[in-house]
């Protein structure tokens, strides 16, 4: 083996970790996004298995969820807030 070929050797090498590298922190960042969402969505759940011995629903759709998912319990806890007010 030459120089040369040791040298592209090491070139593709660190091109493939900076590749990567690139591209995994979107991903962690959808993955989080999502596992979040499904936690927001169980709340919501959780929310509409109480509140509905009272008659209080909050629709489970996407947006909610997301938006219990991005801020978490005071996103729920806005959710329901707004539902009490707009009715």
């Amino acid at each position: 083996m030459d120089t040369n070929t040791i040298i592209i050797y090491i070139a593709c090498i660190c091109f493939l970790f900076l590749f990567g590298k690139i591209f995994i922190l979107p991903l962690k960042s959808i993955v989080k996004l999502i596992l979040n969402s499904l936690l927001g969505g169980t709340l919501i759940y959780i929310i509409n298995l109480i509140g509905g011995l009272f008659g209080f629903h909050i629709g489970l759709n996407y947006i909610t969820a997301i938006f219990a998912g991005i801020l978490g319990i005071p996103g729920s806890i806005l959710l329901v807030i707004l539902k009490l007010i707009l009715g």
